[in-house]
């Protein structure tokens, strides 16, 4: 049994050092070593031995094992380091070569005309204020002129998640909020979402507004008409043409659209501005008397105006954008030009 214990070794040792892989190598384990393998097999003999040869035998066979385990271990480590060897030459990473540019993102165009606005409005002397965007039905139309009865619901085309409560159909009814919170005088202007059930080439069912207003004593409509050339011109650039039409909102008396001068044609006339030279950027009026009443201010003593645009509307006539659904579908393509 000595010699047939020294003769496995020695053919085990020369196939370990044999074999060119992993997977072969462990077949060779299995074969000597494994429950089923010739080191067992020889192991099993052991009873027939003496009681004098049996722990000879037995020392022989653990020192045999462990050298057997030794030479595995070495032939494995040799193995994994061919392996990364090879792997290391192979996939060798030419350091001369340029890196990868890092892609850098950028501010939605939304929001660059949204902080343009903000900033040239704090230039005016308005601070910014913020409201809820699920909103009662009291902020949004009742306090604001508009009755549960009153047609110009209809205009607003409204989610309601309740009898009272809403998605905000614009931001005015932080106009409300702010009026109830602070006495006059007040400046400001609302930035933020809105929601209404629209959707099309020039309309979506999420958008943005920027709502302004300004109470105080002795307001008057010129006093609008100022600020509103004022943040057109720095907006659109000097000199561009300002008309006010009359026009009619629950929350303002007298009311009145707000047109430039067509950016595209420069009042000359195109497919843009329907061949009228004009382009309609925002609604405007003086705070109705209701709607101080509403907030209980004093209407002998208060006049104010207010004003609201869509940011959307503005952005595609700053950038030249024919589709709205532009700013909602993430197109990378689109928004890396701003």
């Amino acid at each position: 049994m000595k010699e047939q214990l020294e003769k496995m070794a020695a053919r085990a040792r020369d196939e370990i050092q044999a074999v060119d892989s992993e997977a072969a190598l462990q077949n060779v384990k299995t074969a000597f070593l494994g429950k089923k393998g010739e080191m067992t097999a020889i192991m099993k003999g052991m009873g027939k031995l003496s009681a004098e040869e049996r722990p000879v035998i037995g020392a022989l066979a653990n020192t045999v094992k462990e050298g057997l385990e030794v030479a595995l271990k070495d032939r494995f480590d040799q193995l994994r380091q061919q392996a990364l060897q090879h792997r290391l030459a192979s996939e060798k990473v030419d350091m001369t070569l340029p890196g990868r540019t890092m892609f850098k993102g950028g501010k939605h165009p939304i929001t660059l005309v949204m902080e343009e606005l903000v900033d040239i409005f704090s230039s005016l002397g308005f601070g910014v204020s913020e409201g809820p965007e699920i909103e009662e039905d009291f902020y949004n139309f009742e306090a604001l002129n508009i009755p549960k009865d009153h047609p110009a619901r209809d205009m607003q085309d409204t989610f309601y998640i309740g009898d009272d409560v809403v998605l905000r159909t614009h931001t005015s009814p932080v106009q409300i909020r702010t009026m109830l919170q602070h006495a006059p005088p007040v400046r400001v202007i609302a930035p933020g979402t809105v929601y209404r059930r629209d959707s099309d080439l020039t309309h979506s069912p999420m958008f943005h507004q920027i709502e302004g207003f300004l109470v105080d004593k002795k307001v008057t409509f010129g006093d609008l008409k100022g600020v509103l050339t004022a943040f057109v011109e720095q907006f659109f650039g000097s000199g561009t043409g300002v008309r006010f039409r009359p026009s009619f909102f629950p929350f303002t008396e007298p009311s009145a659209e707000v047109d430039i001068a067509c950016v595209i044609c420069g009042g000359k006339g195109c497919r843009v501005c329907s061949h009228t030279g004009w382009l309609e950027i925002l609604g405007s009026g003086m705070i109705d008397p209701e709607v101080f009443k509403a907030v209980k201010y004093d209407t002998e003593k208060f006049s104010g105006f207010a004003f609201g645009m869509g940011l959307e509307r503005i952005a595609m006539l700053k950038y030249g954008v024919n589709d709205l659904r532009l700013f909602f579908e993430n197109d990378l393509r689109f928004l890396s030009q701003f």
